[in-house]
C-alpha cells in the first residue's frame, strides 16, 4: 500500500479558508523555545493555538478515496494527535514542534482507513502580496514515521472562488528526513489574487496507528527582496560611502 499517491491537500485543506486573521502577509518565524511544552494529556495547553496555528484532517479509503474532513480547529498542544511543544528532541538548547496523525481518531486508525493530518499557519492575499516571492524555511529530522506513513512539508493558496481549490503549491516529501537535523526550504512565489488565502505548514499520512512523527523547530515565512530592492540598497551604500569620503578632512 502507497500513500504518496493521495494529492491532497486540496481535500484536505480545501475548508479551511474562512479562518483567516490576518489582513496581508507578514514575516514569521517560530522557535518554539518560549512556548509551554506538551502535557500527557489530551488537549493539553494552548501554546500552539495561540501562535496561530490550525490543524485539519481528511480521512480516505485505503485505497485513496476520499470519506470525510473535520476542522479547522486550534492546534493541540497533545501527545495524543496532531502536534505538540518539545516533542522528540531538540536542537541543542531548544523546543521544537513535533507533527503526526491524529491517533485520536481511533475508529479511522482502527479500520486501515488513512488519516491525513495537516498543522499550518494560514493568512489572506492582499493586492499589495499578489506577485511577491516567499521563503518557507524550517529544521526538521525524524522521530519516529514508520512506512507506509507518509509526511509532507507545504506552502499553497487556496481560491475561494473556485471552491478553496488549491491554486499553487510547493511541497517537499519529509518522509525519508534522516534522524538528524537538517534545514530545508520551499521558495513560492504568490500567483493568487487578492483574497485567496495562503497556508504554510506539515502533514503527515498514516493508518493503524503507525508512527508518523517529523519534529520542526526554527520555522519562517520571509519575503524574498526584489532586484530592485538590491540595486536601491547598493546604491544607498554607495552614497553614504561617497558622504564619508567627502566628510573626511
Amino acid at each position: 500500500m502507497k500513500f504518496r499517491n493521495i494529492a491532497p491537500l486540496a481535500f484536505a485543506l480545501a475548508l479551511v479558508a474562512p479562518m483567516t486573521s490576518h489582513a496581508d502577509l507578514s514575516p514569521y518565524w517560530q522557535d518554539f523555545d518560549s512556548l509551554a511544552p506538551a502535557e500527557p494529556l489530551p488537549g493539553s495547553n494552548n501554546a500552539l493555538s495561540a501562535d496561530g496555528w490550525l490543524v485539519f484532517a481528511s480521512v480516505f479509503t485505503a485505497a485513496g478515496s476520499p470519506l470525510y474532513v473535520y476542522g479547522p480547529f486550534p492546534a493541540p498542544n497533545s501527545l495524543a494527535a496532531f502536534s505538540a511543544v518539545g516533542y522528540g528532541g531538540s536542537l541543542p538548547g531548544n523546543q521544537n514542534m513535533g507533527v503526526y496523525s491524529d491517533y485520536n481518531n481511533s475508529s479511522a486508525h482502527g479500520s486501515g482507513q488513512l488519516v491525513q493530518a495537516s498543522v499550518f499557519q494560514q493568512r489572506t492575499v492582499a493586492a499589495g502580496d499578489v506577485g511577491t516571492k516567499w521563503t518557507f524555511q524550517f529544521d526538521a529530522k525524524l522521530f519516529n514515521l514508520v512506512a507506509p506513513t507518509t509526511a509532507l512539508a507545504f506552502i499553497q493558496t487556496l481560491d475561494p472562488a473556485q471552491g478553496y481549490q488549491v491554486s499553487g503549491q510547493t511541497a517537499i516529501d519529509m518522509s525519508g528526513v534522516p534522524a538528524i537535523w537538517g534545514t530545508y526550504s520551499l521558495p513560492f512565489t504568490l500567483t493568487a489574487g487578492a483574497g485567496q488565502v495562503l497556508q504554510f505548514g506539515f502533514s503527515s499520512t498514516a493508518t493503524n496507528y503507525n508512527g508518523s512523527t517529523i519534529v520542526y523547530d526554527n520555522v519562517s515565512l520571509t519575503p524574498v527582496p526584489e532586484p530592485s530592492a538590491y540595486s536601491l540598497m547598493l546604491a544607498g551604500l554607495c552614497l553614504l560611502g561617497l558622504a564619508a569620503r567627502r566628510q573626511r578632512p
